[in-house]
């Protein structure tokens, strides 16, 4: 930091890992938090990022560095958006303004950034399963770390975390979970589990427990602290008859202030040494410290950088369509004709263009919380009575119901429709966010139409199209926007056709959804046939059997990793069939992509405009 930063920050200045935080006195505690708030809202309105459920957790990973011997001793910490302060108490303040960019800090934990990292992470409800098998791995060792796992932010409605707290509770593994709990993940939570909790922190009596056991558990005489826990838990029991987590196995501590660091720092040094599974109960504030972060918790969980004083976006662009608008327009406008039509999102209502929707058809509107197995086989017990299910969904969240789409909806050839969004390159949030793999595993499956739109128009006529068919059907589309237009011709959308959008000689580029944009220019330069293919299930063979006849190389482009991709496909009937041309396939590399703005991953995956054409020209002058 320089002179001016050290002065704003009297305490953070000093802090360079999580020695110096354990270093501080007690009475520190409460300004370094204040001043670690300040550092968080100054650096994400600069850079963007995760935001508000971050500012709520500042005191907890205070007392956390403060009370355990990291990285000896493991965090583990659960989604990844509420990692900040994490990062800035471990070593990476001063690269904090860099976080979510090109060769920055990345925006979720990760294990090859910083030995603090004790496990990767960007999807939900997978702390406590990492956490049990570092504390079976780590049983027989004297002085075995301490295993914490920090979950909240609405994981605990993914079921992996009962199937994870069932184990443990089952195997009386030692570790400690806590819940951190704001009552929101990214869109407002739901279901029986958040009802539970807020009844349960709501009511008077419980309240009275709360204060009452922050005073019992910070006592030091171990035999006192044994018999109050018991009075209190046992009351406790009479309250909530079956406490939940009592009856995993688990010891229930809680709940507590999550803004009190000095009370979370007694209650983890009580619970720190109590063997077997134990649970801490933290309530936290969503925003806290930030007047508009608290205000709007839902758009102000991930933001673009903006102005501190107003909480508005610093770049004012005129809005452009994107593909999420599209879909957000259709839905509507089809379940205002259709009373059949139900809408699914995991938690994604914003994100995935529902907002509208649950306003106007509540009671066909379903958020079924971060639970995408859940989602999928919802859906085909929706599909199974006669109900026609959409299923809101990103790609990178769609891989965790792989089964359940096998299963549960492919096997019965149920009639259902999944709007996959952030197709392909999604950009800062990286390898754990960007959809990748999806036409790789899902085309594979049988019983399914894939469709993939080139531009805003394609894509209304996709939904509509597809939404008509009898079986299950995926429009898959890229996050941001694209061409209003391509077809000049406006040609009509048939299932399993593709169009040529330009007539050149000897190569044709066969491109698949986003990348037909950029291949535009290129195949007027270099004069060559450029084919919109619209589908990857089922393939236009016709229309390649037809262009194999004129033409001497295909080169496939697509936004999906090459292996087992749409190219694939063409290359799989290609060689079936005996034609005998060449094919170059252009798409995402065999490894995870890195982290910047959509167009530099592109860029360095091989995939902007300049790159492609670059990459033609240089196939062709080896092959010819």
């Amino acid at each position: 930091m320089n002179n001016k930063k050290k002065q704003q920050y009297n305490i953070l200045c000093d802090i360079n890992d999580s020695s110096d935080v354990r270093a501080l006195d007690r009475n520190q505690l409460s300004e370094l938090s204040d001043e670690m708030r300040k550092f968080l809202i100054e650096s994400v309105s600069q850079t963007g990022g995760h935001f508000g459920s971050n500012l709520g957790v500042v005191e907890l990973t205070v007392a956390l560095h403060h009370v355990f011997d990291t990285p000896r001793d493991r965090i583990i910490w659960d989604v990844g958006h509420q990692t900040y302060p994490h990062k800035i108490l471990t070593g990476r303040k001063d690269k904090f303004c860099t976080i979510r960019q090109k060769d920055g800090l990345t925006p979720f934990p990760k294990r090859d950034e910083s030995e603090y990292d004790a496990f990767g992470v960007g999807h939900s409800a997978t702390s406590i399963s990492a956490a049990v098998g570092m504390e079976r791995a780590n049983r027989d060792r004297r002085n075995s770390p301490h295993i914490v796992a920090v979950i909240g932010d609405g994981a605990l409605t993914g079921g992996m975390a009962f199937e994870a707290l069932n184990h443990a509770g089952d195997i009386e593994s030692d570790v400690l979970v806590i819940l951190n709990d704001n009552k929101m993940s990214i869109s407002p939570n739901v279901g029986a589990m958040h009802k539970y909790l807020t009844r349960l922190i709501s009511s008077k009596k419980f309240q009275h427990l709360r204060s009452s056991s922050k005073e019992v558990l910070s006592k030091k005489a171990p035999a006192v602290h044994e018999v109050a826990r018991r009075a209190e838990l046992g009351a406790k029991s009479m309250i909530t008859p079956g406490l939940l987590f009592e009856e995993l196995g688990f010891g229930y501590y809680g709940p507590i202030d999550g803004h009190d660091v000095e009370a979370l720092v007694d209650v983890l040094h009580n619970v720190k040494n109590i063997k077997g599974p134990r649970l801490l109960h933290v309530i936290t504030e969503k925003g806290r410290g930030y007047k508009y972060a608290k205000k709007d918790a839902t758009s102000l969980h991930a933001v673009s950088p903006f102005c501190v004083k107003t909480g508005k976006k610093l770049e004012k662009k005129t809005k452009q369509q994107t593909f999420t608008d599209v879909f957000d327009t259709w839905i509507n406008t089809k379940a205002k004709k259709d009373k059949k039509l139900h809408a699914i999102t995991p938690a994604m209502c914003e994100g995935s263009g529902l907002k509208e929707f649950r306003e106007n058809f509540s009671d066909r509107y379903h958020d079924v919380g971060i639970a995408e197995q859940h989602a999928v086989t919802f859906a085909a017990g929706l599909a199974c009575e006669n109900k026609k299910p959409v299923v809101a969904i990103y790609s990178t969240f769609l891989q965790r119901a792989y089964d359940q789409f096998i299963h549960d909806v492919a096997l019965q050839n149920l009639n259902i429709m999944f709007a996959v969004d952030r197709a392909g390159i999604v950009g800062p949030d990286g390898a754990t966010h960007a959809g990748s793999f999806d036409i790789s595993f899902l085309r594979c499956v049988p019983n399914v139409i894939i469709a993939v739109p080139a531009d805003l128009q394609e894509s209304a006529k996709m939904l509509d199209v597809l939404y008509e068919h009898e079986g299950v059907t995926v429009v898959r589309y890229p996050r941001g926007g694209g061409a209003d237009k391509l077809n000049k011709n406006d040609t009509a959308v048939k299932i399993g056709k593709g169009v040529i959008l330009n007539k050149g000689k000897k190569v044709a580029i066969i491109a698949f959804g986003a990348m037909v944009e950029r291949c535009v220019d290129i195949a007027k330069e270099l004069d060559m046939t450029l084919v919109n293919m619209r589908f990857v299930k089922p393939l236009d063979e016709n229309l390649i059997k037809e262009l194999a006849k004129t033409h001497s190389s295909f080169i496939t482009v697509e936004d999906n990793v090459v292996a087992g991709g749409a190219g694939s496909a063409v290359g799989e009937y290609v060689l079936n069939e005996g034609i005998d041309i060449k094919i170059k396939m252009l798409g995402l590399p065999d490894k995870f992509t890195i982290h910047g703005s959509r167009d530099e991953v592109l860029e360095d995956v091989g995939l902007s405009e300049s790159k492609i054409k670059q990459n033609i020209k240089e196939w062709l002058s080896e092959t010819n």
